[in-house]
């Protein structure tokens, strides 16, 4: 199994031979620095017979050039309201893509810092390594002599301390989005549960991350009621039984900050008894990309290797099948913290997966230095019905909300491109979801659609009285689905959200803590840098809901201050 990324390499002479091609990303040929000022005649004269020089990638003969090739692809205006740095990732994707086309199999990425945008290189070298990720299912099945699409991707940076600076980082980023991708994208047979498992000790077998495997069906029964019941009809299949993946990472030295993450990998939604008609089934192999980023955030952890930070993970990992035992409405469910659950829609059952493992967590916490719980899931209807296809969603509980914790996760994901919006937990939600008899405490959903109603809580079915100061985010990963059955479903992992998750790591760590017991159990996060891929309901932690076309993993880094 290769997990390796793309092979990259640093470049501080434009002019290097070893390379068969430059592709030039940067908003105008007016701004070239003065490395880069003999690629300004070539280029005025073609604007001079093709205006088309600015609108869409093109490729120029220029001898002197690595090849006498130089493909360039214009960002477009960057100094617009609306702008903002994803112009330089969307152009590199772009670009590399036209560069294969033109045959170049040693491109050159030229993109030269603009002053209003300090990480345009890097998202423009993370916009290149994801127009260049093979799929798996491409990989395993040799259908390439190597498991890259290009022999090398170089970068040029013209200082070479800084150049490698970004490289480190990309190669760390990329190398978790790649993992986020290969489970997240792949279909319902490589990635089910059992694969999974398998994906992800081979992944993390020399490393400083440790896997422990939860399979024995009685004791996902006795330990998490909930996720057991959706489990239920698929456990008649061998290689549909679900897992619960545990993941752990110790940094060297006393630990000051403890990050605890839940992530939501249903293998396949069929909508369960509450099935998915209509065409609406098509794509919900995605519905595991919350688990996805999970495991894409502790592959970065692995490369950078962040010390006084502890994070513990855990991916359900289960498929929502439909059958003669799957769990149907009505019934009644008593979680892990002991509350009666009556289901209201089979279909809701991303909250089933994981509020057990979010209560699990919670009883861990009290025990933990700084501790910040997350959830993180995809396809919400919520977050595409409130902010559209492109963006993901960010919900705070009470003392998330306090430490203004959602609005820095913002501010910090508009300097990598991994933007996402804010979304507010209401009382609303609590008493739309209050058991309506004295049979229930909690009503896990409506009859109708499960997204047409208001936010879900998997906090309030699955923590029961868990003490009001454990902070909790949840993040919504929402990508639209195709339309078309045909179409490639890695073409919806296109933008950066985890490099954002980077930036908050790197912002100066500034605990503001709250006690019981004399235990610390909050920690501002923040951030600078942001990424962000989740989605679900829950009130004890952080939420973030992201569209499809967003990497899960990344805003989990931008959480950590791993990169002080």
């Amino acid at each position: 199994m290769c997990t390796r990324i793309q092979p990259i390499e640093l470049i501080t002479d434009c002019k290097n031979q070893n390379f068969d091609g430059i592709v030039l990303v940067t908003q105008s040929i007016k701004t070239l620095p003065e490395e880069l000022q003999w690629l300004k005649s070539p280029l005025e004269d073609y604007s001079s017979v093709d205006r088309a020089l600015g609108e869409e990638a093109v490729v120029l003969q220029v001898p002197g050039c690595p090849g006498n090739r130089l493909l360039f692809a214009s960002t477009g205006p960057v100094n617009r309201d609306y702008d903002d740095v994803r112009r330089y990732s969307d152009a590199a994707i772009c670009g590399i893509k036209r560069a294969m086309k033109a045959g170049m199999q040693r491109p050159l990425l030229v993109c030269p810092p603009h002053k209003d945008y300090e990480t345009s290189t890097l998202v423009a070298a993370l916009g290149a390594l994801h127009a260049l990720y093979m799929p798996i299912e491409v990989r395993e099945a040799n259908a390439n002599p190597t498991p890259y699409k290009v022999c090398v991707l170089g970068l040029w940076v013209a200082k070479k301390e800084e150049g490698k600076k970004i490289i480190d980082l990309a190669i760390a980023l990329e190398s978790g989005r790649l993992v986020c991708r290969d489970i997240g994208g792949s279909d319902p047979e490589r990635m089910a549960a059992p694969r999974v498992a398998d994906y992800v000790q081979e992944l993390f077998k020399d490393s400083p991350v440790t896997v422990e495997i939860v399979s024995d069906v009685k004791v996902l029964e006795k330990e998490y009621p909930c996720l057991a019941a959706v489990n239920r009809c698929a456990h008649a299949v061998q290689r549909h039984q679900a897992r619960v993946i545990k993941l752990l990472y110790c940094g060297e030295g006393p630990v000051t900050t403890t990050l605890m993450l839940v992530g939501k990998g249903i293998t396949y939604d069929t909508g369960g008894a509450d099935i998915k008609a209509g065409g609406f089934m098509a794509g919900m192999h995605r519905d595991k990309c919350g688990a996805a980023a999970v495991a894409g955030f502790f592959q970065t952890l692995a490369k950078l290797k962040p010390k006084h930070l502890k994070v513990m993970g855990s991916m359900a990992m289960v498929r929502n099948s439909v059958g003669s035992d799957c769990y149907v409405a009505d019934e009644l469910i008593v979680s892990r913290a002991g509350r009666r659950v009556r289901v209201g829609n089979t279909d809701a059952e991303g909250r089933m997966v994981m509020v057990d493992l979010l209560c699990e967590m919670k009883e861990k916490a009290v025990r933990e230095v700084s501790p910040q719980l997350f959830t993180i899931a995809t396809l919400t209807g919520h977050a595409i019905r409130a902010m559209g296809p492109n963006y993901s969603i960010i919900m705070d509980n009470g003392p998330a909300h306090r430490a203004g914790n959602a609005s820095k996760w913002q501010k910090a994901g508009d300097v990598l491109g991994d933007v996402f919006e804010i979304s507010s937990i209401r009382r609303e939600d609590y008493e739309f979801h209050k058991g309506q008899s004295e049979y229930e405490d909690i009503l896990q959903s409506t009859g109708c659609l499960p997204h047409h109603g208001l936010r879900a809580g998997p906090v309030r079915c699955g923590l029961g009285q868990a003490p009001a100061i454990l902070p909790h985010r949840h993040r919504r990963l929402q990508w639209p689905l195709p339309r078309d059955p045909n179409r490639s479903p890695h073409s919806r992992h296109g933008n950066p959200l985890y490099q954002s998750v980077i930036r908050l790591f790197r912002a100066q760590h500034q605990p503001m803590s709250q006690s019981n017991g004399g235990k610390s159990v909050y920690s501002s996060l923040c951030p600078t840098w942001t990424t962000a891929l989740i989605k679900h309901e829950s009130e004890l932690c952080l939420c973030l809901l992201l569209p499809w076309k967003v990497h899960p993993f990344l805003s989990l880094c931008l959480c950590s201050p791993f990169l002080t």
